[in-house]
């Protein structure tokens, strides 16, 4: 009897492992069923999901970003911040409040990799930044075009240079170089990237301007232009026939979008690459707040703004109070360089 018993729980063992099994098959296939390029994406390199049609990536569209695993992208390399092209967006009303702030810190640190992109002739900032000042012939308005217009200049700068990553900034955004090394060191400028943060969380929606009064519905990631995004320089070079010089403003105003939407719209529906989420970019437009203390010096980008009708900076302690330093980028730099002159000479430092 003792035997009967011994088989009969061995034959009750097997079917529950069968089920369990035949679960999680279940369970994989409905995930492959939702996302059905993630098969692709298992036995293809990453410059081989980049070749997709010119005209929108044969019609494959992804749900969630993150589903991407950046981990098929990533290498090893000697990447240096000479490698880098960082180019900030500002205008002239900010070249006092935000951008001096910006040379102050950060800048300080990587100002032969950062060119500073504007409307208006500036002397001061001139003074600061040499030949990296460049002064467009854009309007100063903060409308797509004039957007588009800046973007473009940015575009065709880096295109122009010998370097390997294009990243941009806007003119409230801190950037630790350090962290954007490490970041970009675990990719190569060879395969097709995109990296950034989306501010939706789902894609955008759009409908793109046809010949005789047509238009098609297009949806696309992008990274917000407001956190920072880095593009390599493989992936760049396919968007020129989109986004070099004019070509940038035109393809702006297929879509009626701004400037960082439309570089993802060519990325995803012209180039058929893909955006690579990372949450190590911040902007305005989520509450910083929410961000650990004891991780700021690990984040690419931070920002500072107005969030829900509230100020929005990170919570860090001194060396300033919040009345002397009410974007928290000078304390920060603090904590990232304490050998900074002015962060010896600040009091209880």
């Amino acid at each position: 009897m003792g035997r009967r018993l011994l088989r009969g729980l061995s034959g009750a063992a097997v079917f529950l492992v069968s089920v369990a099994l035949l679960s999680v098959r279940h369970r994989g296939a409905r995930e492959i069923a939702r996302y059905p390029w993630l098969r692709e994406g298992m036995s293809q390199k990453p410059e081989q999901r980049s070749k997709a049609s010119p005209e929108g990536g044969g019609g494959r569209r992804q749900e969630d970003p993150q589903v991407h695993g950046p981990e098929e992208y990533r290498t090893e390399g000697s990447l240096t911040l000479e490698d880098i092209f960082i180019a900030v967006k500002t205008t002239k009303r900010f070249h006092q409040s935000r951008m001096e702030l910006l040379l102050d810190t950060w800048i300080s640190r990587a100002r032969e990799q950062t060119y500073v992109f504007t409307d208006e002739e500036d002397n001061a900032l001139k003074r600061r930044m040499g030949d990296h000042a460049i002064f467009t012939n854009c309007s100063a308005e903060h409308s797509h075009p004039a957007l588009s217009c800046k973007m473009a200049a940015e575009f065709d700068a880096f295109l122009a240079s010998t370097r390997s990553w294009f990243c941009h900034l806007d003119d409230d955004n801190y950037l630790n170089p350090q962290a954007l090394l490490k970041l970009l060191s675990s990719y190569s400028a060879t395969w097709d990237v995109y990296l950034g943060k989306p501010s939706l969380n789902r894609p955008i929606r759009a409908s793109e301007t046809l010949p005789n009064n047509q238009t098609k519905p297009v949806r696309f990631w992008f990274a917000t232009g407001g956190a920072g995004f880095c593009i390599s320089r493989k992936l760049a070079s396919k968007m020129v026939p989109w986004a070099s010089g004019r070509n940038f403003l035109i393809t702006s105003e297929l879509i009626r979008l701004p400037d960082d939407c439309t570089v993802g719209y060519i990325i995803e529906c012209k180039v058929g690459g893909h955006l690579l989420p990372n949450e190590l970019f911040h902007s305005h437009l989520e509450n910083l707040q929410l961000i650990p203390p004891s991780q700021l010096t690990q984040q690419v980008t931070l920002s500072y703004g107005v969030f829900e009708n509230k100020l929005n900076v990170i919570e860090l302690s001194g060396p300033f109070s919040p009345q002397k330093d009410p974007s928290r980028f000078r304390s920060l730099h603090c904590h990232l360089y304490p050998d900074t002159s002015w962060c010896l000479q600040a009091a209880g430092w």
